[in-house]
């Protein structure tokens, strides 16, 4: 699977519930992504979020099945780990 991040953008500020979450991991799994883990931004309006996809429109069809946003989709290719730097 291919890492995607995902920038958010809300009307309202965000407060999921326990139920929302559960749902959103619901439709997630239907839709065969995987689900990371999210930013939250100061003002709770955005979220950036890290998932695992086979594609950007699997992303993309559980973004609407679940009635989210999905402003943005950016497939990633690798990471830079500072710590690997250190002496």
């Amino acid at each position: 699977m291919t890492l995607f991040l995902i920038e958010r953008s809300f009307a309202d500020v965000l407060d999921p519930t326990a139920d929302d979450i559960k749902a959103i991991g619901e439709v997630n799994t239907e839709a065969g992504v995987r689900w990371l883990y999210s930013f939250l931004s100061a003002d709770k309006r955005k979220t950036y979020c890290l998932y695992e996809a086979d594609s950007p429109e699997a992303i993309r069809k559980a973004a609407e099945k679940a009635g989210l946003p999905a402003d943005v989709v950016i497939e990633l290719s690798g990471q830079i780990n500072p710590e690997a730097f250190a002496n």
